[in-house]
């Protein structure tokens, strides 16, 4: 099973008796001040949760399945 953004609005909502917009509003600003940490070069550590950072890949080659032939 798998824990949607709303999901955890609603968790957030009913256990801080929130209003739904607030719980929204509260989590949409963590998501954007970890975005905006992530892009500028910043690792973000949640204590008892993860580590967020960007690792650098190397290209690879894509490829469209509805145009490969069997």
């Amino acid at each position: 099973m798998s824990l949607t953004k709303e999901d955890i609005v609603k968790a957030l909502a009913k256990e801080n008796e929130y209003l739904l917009n607030r719980s929204v509003e509260l989590i949409e600003n963590l998501i954007e001040l970890i975005k905006s940490r992530l892009s500028s070069g910043e690792d973000v550590l949640i204590s008892g949760f993860g580590k967020f950072c960007v690792k650098k890949k190397r290209e690879r080659r894509g490829r469209n399945p509805a145009t490969v032939r069997p």
